[in-house]
């Protein structure tokens, strides 16, 4: 149900660029990297900072505080919003980034066209994003994937007529794109509404929601360090990979697209693995905490290994050149991912950072771009600097968890849900 609520998440921008492919060559790059830089710089920020809540809310879920589900979901949504403000600051300059970089005009121009019409989507985006963390971190997720469902048709529907009935263009595209995140935002909030699903959790907008931002923000930062130092490294492979040539940029592009398709496997594992370990963390439950660790990290493995993607002739030779190095790529990966999910579950989000930035940007990646050029490995030598990162990130994690002293984590968990609401 995870998997699939996140990949219906993820087909919102995929088929709002698919649907461009007919416009032209430029259209279609500027539309591509406009979503990219949307993901990194804007989407990409809100889930992780939205990680604070896979901590307090899961525990204090787990803990039976009700009450202070609701409020960390009002602290969550007052501080995602304040952070659309840096994020739209970034994206405003997303022509002038992309010209810096070494991008043609034109497709910088198309870029940033795009980038402007859907603006007033992030908001709705962070706020769907928030929604979804409320009842993910009770174990409520059939809502996420009925409302994936809707606004993925909704927004085929509204892609079709706006390019090939209204014959908008990139405008219409962007537009598109914008009302889907409202489509998920509103769908999802008259579910929540309509069914009673928030009647035990949400008290009302309180005061409350305003003290303690320290509290949620100091595990904030580090939740988003988490997510996008990773992130980062992609895209700025992929990038990398279009000065040496149009065939390693094309190969990095279904490489990159294979890696995010199989993410989506364990993704499911990781986030129930999270939730889990929160509720027993927050329940003071320490066997029900290791034993769903344990659990969630041994069902991730299997699932790894029973996705292995299939490569097909210039751009698909190198691809399946890379596909190599993508079967130890994806189980370490995976390992990692979930890992890292339980690593936020026990409030270590600060471990979990410093492993990927040294992990990423210390180790893997300055040997992935070393391969890369000086060795002439391409985008050989790209995924083969990840592939150490990836591997140095899932044996600390998994160190981590076992020499864990996980009686004083769980003391140390319930000592940082808000004390002075915590009633």
């Amino acid at each position: 149900k995870i998997f699939l609520s996140y990949l219906f998440d993820y087909l919102i921008i995929f088929v709002s660029t698919v649907f461009c492919g007919h416009l032209g060559k430029v259209e279609l790059d500027g539309v591509a990297l406009a979503t990219a830089v949307i993901s990194v710089m804007g989407i990409g920020i809100g889930y992780g900072l939205s990680a604070a809540c896979d901590t307090l809310i899961s525990q204090a879920f787990g803990a039976g505080n009700l009450h202070l589900v609701g409020v960390i979901t009002q602290k969550a949504i007052l501080i995602l919003l304040l952070a659309c403000l840096p994020c739209c600051a970034f994206l405003i300059n997303t022509e002038s980034i992309l010209l810096l970089v070494g991008q043609s005009p034109e497709v910088a121009r198309v870029s940033q066209l795009y980038v402007n019409i859907f603006l007033p989507g992030l908001p709705a985006a962070f706020v769907f994003i928030i929604e979804a963390k409320y009842l993910q971190n009770q174990g409520i997720i059939w809502p996420l994937v009925i409302t994936g469902v809707v606004a993925n048709l909704l927004n085929a529907l509204i892609n079709y007529i706006f390019l090939f009935v209204l014959d908008m263009g990139v405008p219409g595209s962007a537009a598109a794109n914008t009302i889907s995140q409202y489509s998920l935002a509103i769908i999802l909030f008259i579910y929540i509404r309509c069914t009673g699903l928030h009647k035990h959790t949400w008290p009302g907008w309180s005061m409350d929601c305003l003290q303690e931002w320290d509290s949620f923000i100091q595990l904030a930062i580090p939740s988003m360090l988490m997510m996008c130092a990773e992130w980062w490294t992609y895209e700025i492979g992929g990038l990398l990979s279009g000065l040496i040539s149009e065939v390693e940029l094309g190969a990095q592009s279904v490489v990159y697209g294979l890696a995010n398709i199989a993410y989506m496997f364990p993704i499911g594992f990781s986030v129930a693995g999270n939730v889990r370990v929160g509720n027993a963390m927050g329940a003071g439950d320490v066997a029900q905490a290791k034993l769903s660790a344990k659990l969630s990290i041994i069902c991730t493995n299997i699932g790894a290994n029973v996705f292995f993607p299939s490569s097909h002739r210039d751009i698909t030779m190198r691809v399946a050149t890379v596909m190599v190095l993508f079967a130890p790529f994806h189980l370490l990966d995976a390992t990692a991912v979930t890992s890292g999910s339980i690593v936020k579950g026990l409030a270590k989000q600060k471990i979990g950072a410093v492993c990927n930035l040294v992990g990423y940007y210390a180790v893997g990646f300055p040997i992935g771009i070393s391969l890369m050029f000086a060795a002439k490995w391409g985008i050989f030598g790209l995924w083969t600097g990840l592939l150490i990162s990836v591997f140095l990130q899932s044996v600390f994690l998994i160190v981590l968890l076992f020499k864990l002293n996980w009686n004083k984590a769980s003391e140390e968990v319930r000592n940082i849900e808000f004390p002075s609401i915590k009633s």
